[in-house]
């Protein structure tokens, strides 16, 4: 059956991102809208506004044109949010570089996207050089002063006219961030203006900023969740937003307690931290009221253990890249909270769970692969046809590769990616379960479980202790048999445990 979302649809409007999401921002006048955390350093709504027209213009008298596409390789900084929009305002495509990327890695995304023009920071500087030799990368701009590559301040001189440019919300894409890579080489996801208004829209109809609303952005914007919950969708509602580089748990703390940060977006392993980590006791976040967790699935237990600790309100929500994110999400109302769901479909939102080994579709409670259907759906991924045919149907269903389900009250539950299922004797088990569970053993600081599960502890515990804690909660088939202790758990930026790497380190352990 298709469950569809339990909100009444909303009209999208034919507006481009920038005219959509700054809407407002000339009336907010002198309200910061992004403040470096670590400096202080504001940008006010009235001046990102104008610096958006500014860069416009002068990147449209240095040729560039509706189409071109623009790299983004970069920390969290104030200037992201005005490249960004200034290259959508001209009708360009921003690509976003994770900033960890190796200059072979940059090189490929930025060959595959065909970027013109790229914009960095001074400490990353020689990657980009590197990388954009190997590319047909015309100027290479950076945020500050670095030899070799000219000022992003330069784009901010003068009052010069910024060109009209007929933009097509519907078919022009505006955004091309790259799936995250953790199978196989990372694709381009071609998101149109319309993809991101709608998702914004989408999320504000359930998620609301109350006034003083200050968010912290310590997810990176290159990734989607970063690009379109803590950034976009923080710029249209009016929020102040205050920006990290990186992510540093002392420094995570200290600001969220001395700007009085009210809501923060973040991935399973910040949740975990804010949750078990001693150095949180040290510090006031009594004015912390909502944590949203994304990207990953989080067990209930976490959850729950974050929310009771800091005394807010602890809730997940669902999306991908190919969605623009956000598929499902929870409203901040603790009567509406149902522990370990990703919660509800978001407007205009329709979800059908699917039967991996048949094709049927299933029912309430019924686990298989989640499929979506959307506005907030992309358009395809660059360049790769039979991808996208295997992820998109022509009824414009994404197959998400996750499995869940819907309960009867409309609440999506995520269990694990299908591709990560453990085949055990015909069963298929979840590795998030037994990850949830070992979580939940005082002495566990983090868990991974692949065919031979890893842990890191942080107290006095065997290994065949925490497998009999295990055992004794599960059913026969999904017994952990093996237990391996180790000092870190790989995992991607948004926060998802890259079983890959574990595997790879348990061949190299055992030899095999």
């Amino acid at each position: 059956m298709i469950f569809r979302s339990t909100y009444p649809d909303i009209d999208i409007p034919d507006v481009s991102l920038p005219a959509f999401v700054l809407a407002g921002a000339t009336a907010l006048g002198s309200k910061p809208a992004l403040i470096d955390g670590p400096t202080g350093r504001t940008l006010t709504y009235a001046d990102l506004a104008t610096s958006v027209r500014q860069v416009a213009a002068n990147l449209a008298r240095r040729g560039f044109r509706k189409g071109d596409v623009f790299a983004i390789y970069s920390p969290n900084v104030l200037e992201y949010a005005v490249a960004l929009h200034a290259v959508a305002t001209l009708g360009g495509i921003a690509t976003t570089a994770n900033p960890l990327s190796t200059p072979r890695e940059l090189a490929l995304q930025l060959n595959d996207a065909q970027a013109k023009y790229l914009v960095t920071i001074p400490e990353l500087l020689d990657h980009a050089l590197e990388a954009a030799r190997q590319t047909s990368v015309k100027e290479i701009f950076v945020f500050g002063e670095a030899a070799g590559a000219s000022p992003f301040a330069d784009l901010l001189q003068g009052s010069h006219a910024v060109p009209a440019v007929a933009i097509d919300p519907r078919t022009d894409l505006v955004a091309l961030p790259y799936s995250s890579g953790t199978t196989g080489l990372p694709k381009g996801v071609m998101l149109t203006h319309r993809n991101l208004v709608a998702n914004i829209l989408q999320t504000s109809a359930v998620i609301q900023a109350p006034e003083g609303e200050r968010s912290i952005a310590v997810l990176p914007f290159y990734h989607i969740y970063g690009f379109t919950v803590l950034l976009n969708i923080s710029l249209f509602q009016g929020v102040t937003i205050v920006t990290m580089p990186r992510f540093d748990l002392e420094l995570f703390l200290k600001l969220l307690q001395d700007y009085g940060i009210t809501r923060a977006n973040v991935v399973p392993p910040i949740v975990l931290a804010l949750a078990k980590h001693p150095l949180v006791a040290r510090y006031d976040l009594h004015a912390l009221q909502s944590i949203n967790s994304g990207a990953a699935p989080l067990d209930a237990s976490v959850e729950q253990a974050c929310g009771d600790r800091l005394k807010c309100f602890v809730a997940q929500g669902y999306g991908l890249t190919e969605t623009s994110p956000v598929v499902s999400t929870t409203p901040v109302d603790p009567a509406r909270r149902r522990g370990g769901s990703a919660g509800l479909l978001i407007p205009n939102t329709e979800c059908k769970v699917m039967d991996p080994a048949s094709g049927a579709e299933l029912g309430p409670g019924e686990l298989g692969e989640v499929w979506i259907r959307g506005p907030q759906v992309m358009t395809g991924y660059l360049k790769q046809p039979e991808a996208t045919a295997a992820m998109l149907d022509e009824d414009g269903w994404l197959r998400t590769g996750d499995i869940g389900s819907v309960d009867i009250d409309g609440y999506l539950h995520v269990v694990d990616r299908l591709k990560e299922l453990i085949k055990y004797k015909g069963y298929q088990v979840a590795p998030a379960e037994l990850e949830g569970l070992l979580l939940t053993h005082p002495a566990v600081a983090d868990a991974a479980v692949i065919p031979c599960p890893d842990v890191v502890l942080k107290g006095a515990v065997t290994p065949d202790e925490l497998m009999a804690f295990v055992n004794q909660q599960v059913a026969p088939y999904k017994k952990v048999r093996q237990l391996d202790v180790v000092t870190q758990i790989p995992k991607s930026p948004s926060g998802k445990i890259l079983r890959r790497v574990l595997v790879e380190q348990e061949r190299t352990r055992t030899g095999s």
